[in-house]
């Protein structure tokens, strides 16, 4: 049968299909005991086979009860493991199926598939074409790379996609009859045809209709009348604040741009709320982003010194500035009313860009019907640490105002990170040494300048200490990267044996609870349940987790900086980082210093060249057609 062409809806694999498999319970979710029973088991599956023993607590997380019968018959199931990369599935799978175990094995293939679709949403894709994945399999020595594409299609491991082209909103075109009137039929259209994994297709299109829900829902009963939204908007700090507050009047959803300065117009829109005795709260992408915007909500709009307070101190006051991950786990903000939605009627959602598909589909599952909701944002730094670009996909879909700030950022930092935003990289008058740059030879040479920068330089010459001070690098590896700076940071401004998994107290540490998520904090101490910090909170990460979930912070990546400011910043641009350079990379890291920036510079040209050439890496995603295909380009 002719596959389904509605837009956006997943096409059926058609007759005689498996369908998807059925969900396994996680193993995490098993009982103690028999957990353990379980990864026994899996030990002696994975011992036949070659593989790690030590891998068999993560099989049964991932595969739940059935996990050592589910690798034994398909061994390359093990590539749904985090970690576990396909030549060591294909060894694992030869070991326990011998000359059976084939190149082109379909278990292998339709493994491969999914495994090569969750390496992409690293990458922040949420489906990808299918030319784009075959070359994928083709690396991977699959013998006919469109057939096995096929096969794990009908196996129902991934989903077809056929999303129409045409201008979102566009009426279809009629096909004409042959007496020259109109018959009704459609025309067909162009489509783009995307695989994806059904995690994260459903949810595109639960996003894509909860934002409909918001923006075509009426104002509740009782809500303020225009008059209310007049008055407040006529006593707001600046015009681009009572612009966005006559937004909210108007529209339930609305789209807000700007920098740092530009926080204060949604705190505006939150007092505003507050006033007409509305529900209202702002939500952040970090800890420290709701510090400060709990500032802004305490101080009436005015930016002023608490903004350059270190990252890890106070705790917003509940109810007003909250974390996204807080909102929406029930540990910070309102609650939740008796039908389970959250019990708000204006939702601000600051650091936008930071939202990946998953997270921004389960925010506006909780809100209510008629709640007026604002996602806020820089446009100009790193997408999402996971996949999806929701932000960049609403603006780029046109479906709601979008409220443009006309408040820069001050000072030479703000100058000089403005005209990096539209591809310039200036010179600025910094004549109390607000930006310092420091041109080195080598990267060796960049980690000692560091070092002395963030130890020396910066607190005597700017007058702030080096906990005040973060360093953010490119990446992890490299002779310059985290970890070779972490480690001499470390020696030099807290020394010790790191006796508590390779951490002293007082080591300044980057805690990941979740893969995207970075909280800045402090070792406190550690004991037999596990290492204890301070985020600004106390935080326990156990014994087994402190390996994965904890690293040293003195330098960061960018992607770990975003959504959060320092006092100061270093920012290392080591020679061999070119390639990682980008516009989007060099705006978010400049971008962190509140009051100085130093710029270790070993790139040479290769800066002014990634600020005006570098343009963010493209991600493949759905939602701007679903949103297109849902809703009217708004005027």
């Amino acid at each position: 049968p002719e596959p389904s062409r509605e837009p956006g809806r997943p096409v059926p694999a058609g007759p005689g299909t498996a369908g998807p498999p059925p969900e396994v319970t996680p193993g995490a979710r098993l009982p103690a005991a028999e957990r353990t029973a379980q990864s026994a088991t899996v030990r002696e599956v994975l011992a036949a086979g070659g593989a790690p023993e030590s891998l068999a607590d993560a099989v049964v997380d991932t595969l739940g009860e059935r996990a050592a019968q589910a690798v034994r018959e398909d061994p390359w199931q093990l590539l749904s493991v985090p970690g576990v990369l396909p030549e060591q599935a294909d060894g694992f799978a030869r070991a326990l199926l011998g000359p059976e175990a084939g190149p082109g094995d379909e278990r292998r293939t339709t493994a491969l598939t999914g495994w090569l679709l969750e390496r992409a949403a690293l990458r922040g894709h949420t489906a990808l074409e299918p030319s784009a994945l075959t070359a994928a399999l083709a690396q991977q020595s699959v013998p006919d790379p469109e057939e096995a594409l096929h096969a794990a299609i009908a196996d129902g491991g991934v989903l077809v996609f056929q999303d129409a082209l045409e201008t979102p909103g566009a009426p279809r075109p009629a096909v004409p009859a042959a007496d020259g009137g109109e018959d009704g039929e459609e025309e067909e259209r162009p489509v783009r045809v995307l695989i994806g994994l059904d995690r994260y297709a459903l949810a595109e299109e639960s996003l894509a209709d909860g934002l409909a829900r918001v923006l075509n829902a009426a104002a509740p009963d009782g809500f303020p009348d225009a008059a209310d939204w007049r008055a407040q908007a006529e006593a707001a700090p600046s015009p681009s604040a009572a612009e966005l507050i006559r937004a909210v009047a108007a529209g339930s959803l609305v789209a807000h741009t700007g920098g740092e300065a530009a926080r204060a117009e949604p705190a505006a829109v939150v007092r505003a709320a507050g006033a007409l005795g509305l529900r209202a709260c702002a939500a952040t992408h970090t800890r420290d982003g709701a510090r400060r915007i709990a500032a802004l909500l305490a101080r009436g709009g005015e930016a002023d010194a608490a903004s350059a307070q270190p990252a890890s101190g106070g705790v917003p006051p509940e109810g007003s500035a909250v974390t996204v991950g807080g909102l929406l786990s029930g540990r910070e903000g309102p609650g939740r009313d008796a039908e389970g939605a959250l019990a708000l009627d204006v939702l601000v959602v600051l650091d936008a860009p930071q939202l990946d598909v998953e997270t921004a589909a389960a925010l506006v599952e909780s809100l209510p019907d008629g709640v007026r909701l604002v996602l806020s944002g820089d446009p100009g730094v790193l997408d999402p640490a996971g996949p999806g670009r929701v932000f960049a996909d609403l603006l780029a879909a046109r479906i709601c105002p979008r409220v443009a700030s006309r408040t820069p950022d001050p000072g030479p930092v703000g100058e000089l990170v403005s005209g990096i935003g539209i591809g310039e990289l200036n010179q600025v008058e910094a004549p109390d040494k607000e930006i310092v740059i420091v041109p080195v030879g080598d990267p060796a040479e960049a980690v000692h300048r560091t070092v002395q920068l963030v130890a020396d330089s910066v607190p005597r010459a700017i007058g702030v200490p080096p906990e005040q001070t973060q360093v953010i690098t490119p990446g992890h590896g490299g002779a310059a990267g985290t970890r070779t700076l972490n480690a001499a940071l470390k020696e030099r401004l807290n020394p010790g044996p790191g006796r508590f998994g390779g951490f002293d107290p007082g080591d300044r540490v980057v805690y990941v609870p979740a893969p995207g998520r970075a909280v800045p904090g402090t070792v406190v101490s550690a004991d037999a349940e596990g290492l204890r910090l301070d985020c600004g909170e106390p935080v326990l990460v156990p014994r087994d987790r402190v390996g994965d979930a904890v690293r040293h912070g003195w330098a960061v990546t960018a992607h770990q900086a975003v959504g959060t400011r320092w006092p100061a910043v270093v920012a290392v641009l080591p020679g061999d980082a070119v390639p990682a350079l980008t516009r989007d990379w060099v705006y978010t890291a400049f971008g962190r210093a509140d009051r100085h920036l130093s710029v270790v510079q070993g790139a040479g040209d290769a800066l002014p060249r990634a600020v005006a050439e570098g343009l963010p890496r493209e991600r493949t995603t759905r939602l701007r057609t679903l949103l297109g295909a849902l809703t009217p380009p708004a005027a």
